[in-house]
């Protein structure tokens, strides 16, 4: 299962982001946990948001905002179709490919 985590001290976790990503993943019906932790320690491009799931590369994205949201869900439908979290044109990701902090191998 992907858990996907976004910072609850950061903006978007304050404005009920939360909230929103759990609706729209499942109308989307995608195995995704979603869940909130405070502080994630992206004070410098908030709001962050990790995606991670066993035996993947884990991502950490910042600067997320609700506008995000339409490439969050394509980018989870990619990352459940991926063997390993990777892709090999990181195009497909839309406006999160600018906002990846950090890619943790799996």
């Amino acid at each position: 299962m992907t858990t996907l985590t976004l910072c609850r001290s950061c903006p978007a976790g304050q404005t009920g982001l939360e909230a929103r990503l759990k609706a729209a993943i499942a109308a989307q019906g995608l195995d995704v946990a979603v869940a909130g932790a405070e502080c994630m320690s992206g004070c410098a491009r908030p709001s962050t948001l990790a995606c991670r799931a066993t035996g993947k590369t884990a991502y950490l994205f910042g600067d997320i905002t609700d506008a995000d949201l339409p490439d969050i869900l394509a980018f989870l439908q990619l990352y459940a179709q991926s063997p390993d979290g990777n892709f090999a044109d990181a195009r497909l990701l839309g406006n999160l490919r600018l906002k990846a902090l950090a890619r943790i191998p799996g």
